[in-house]
């Protein structure tokens, strides 16, 4: 199984709005043959494993998959009359389809058909594999993930601004390889006034990738400037979308169209965009995940109004120990440890001297909120 999962991960980012999924067929105890799914509309990972032994299954042959075997016929046929017709008489798997209109119908046919099936082995980690397309199919929503880099005392900047760079080379290019992995990356309008974020996936062997852009702007403050940022005039300009309100100045919009960026016009009350509705947006696109990478203004406001369903928080062993360093994320007021954002199904990974731990977001009982602390555009 654990050969099937690092199949499965070469799918990485190629496969959405569909699962990552590997298969290994085993006889005699070696991989006889193997696959994985390489992208949305092309072979599913069983069948493809089948297709590579070239022969029918010895009879000890088992089937190592890390997803439930589709049931029904879709675009490519269903994978359990693949695995019936070609003689398989085992098929061990490691997660059950999350999919409420199809989970367990899979192991349920294989069943009937004689074959034996043993699921739940490396269950967690089969699991973890497809975090962005589980909350799609069950939610019919993206998933909407936060990045931060962070000292130990949870600082993401000097009293002067300074940020580049907390963390160290592993952990930045951990980040690159999670933008492979997301459609979408939103950033506030002061991450890219400050930085000047190219926001694209650079990955050493591998070309430029660019997911979708969204830059949170409510007033358009970035585009006033004569000096724009590079994610509205460089070549991947028109994955650039900005996200603003009903405040901005029409010929603002009207500028960022004419340079081919695209513009998502919210009503809102305050001049901040409402997360919620940004999320309903990205569902009618069929844009499955989106990486918050900040800034603290963006992430704060996420967990505010509870739409951060996952978080990724890189640590890095640097102390500031200066309460007027740019905290990480504000606006709440915890008075108690019951109040507090937890993070479940903890994952934690050591990046060179640098940590990175990640999780489901888990929100207590109403708390609240400190307005005061900041403001959002």
């Amino acid at each position: 199984m654990r050969r099937a999962i690092e199949l499965a991960l070469r799918g990485w980012g190629r496969t959405h709005p569909n699962p990552m999924v590997g298969a290994a067929l085993v006889e005699n105890g070696r991989v006889a043959a193997e696959a994985y799914h390489e992208k949305d509309g092309g072979p599913h990972a069983e069948k493809a494993a089948l297709a590579a032994l070239r022969r029918a299954p010895r009879a000890n042959a088992t089937l190592y998959v890390t997803l439930e075997p589709c049931s029904t016929e879709g675009r490519t046929g269903a994978c359990t009359s693949a695995i019936a017709a070609s003689g398989l008489r085992r098929v061990v798997v490691g997660a059950t389809d999350p999919n409420p209109a199809h989970a367990g119908k899979g192991f349920a046919v294989l069943r009937q058909a004689g074959i034996e099936v043993t699921p739940g082995v490396l269950e967690a980690e089969c699991t973890d594999i497809n975090l962005i397309y589980n909350h799609w199919i069950t939610r019919n929503a993206p998933l909407l993930a936060g990045k931060l880099a962070a000292t130990l005392d949870g600082r993401i900047a000097t009293r002067r601004g300074e940020s580049k760079w907390i963390t160290g080379e592993a952990a930045r290019e951990d980040v690159h390889r999670w933008r492979t992995l997301f459609p979408a990356i939103a950033v506030g309008a002061g991450t890219v006034m400050t930085d000047n974020p190219r926001l694209t996936a650079r990955r050493e062997g591998a070309p430029v990738g660019c997911p979708t852009r969204f830059v949170f702007d409510g007033r358009l403050r970035s585009v006033v400037d004569g000096s724009l940022p590079a994610v509205y005039t460089d070549e991947f300009s028109k994955r650039t979308v900005v996200v603003t309100t009903q405040h901005a100045g029409m010929g603002y919009v009207r500028k960022l169209r004419g340079l081919g960026v695209g513009v998502w016009i919210f009503d809102s009350a305050t001049g901040s965009v409402p997360l919620a509705q940004f999320r309903a947006r990205c569902a009618e696109e069929g844009i499955s995940g989106v990486l918050l990478e900040g800034g603290s203004q963006l992430m704060s406001r996420a967990l505010i109004e509870r739409e951060l369903d996952y978080l990724l928080m890189y640590h890095s062993p640097v102390v500031l120990a200066d309460d007027r360093a740019k905290p990480v994320l504000v606006g709440l007021r915890t008075e108690t440890l019951a109040q507090s954002i937890r993070l479940a199904d903890v994952r934690r990974q050591a990046l060179g001297d640098d940590s990175l731990v990640r999780g489901r977001v888990v929100y207590p009982e109403r708390v609240q909120i400190d307005e005061t602390l900041f403001s959002y555009g």
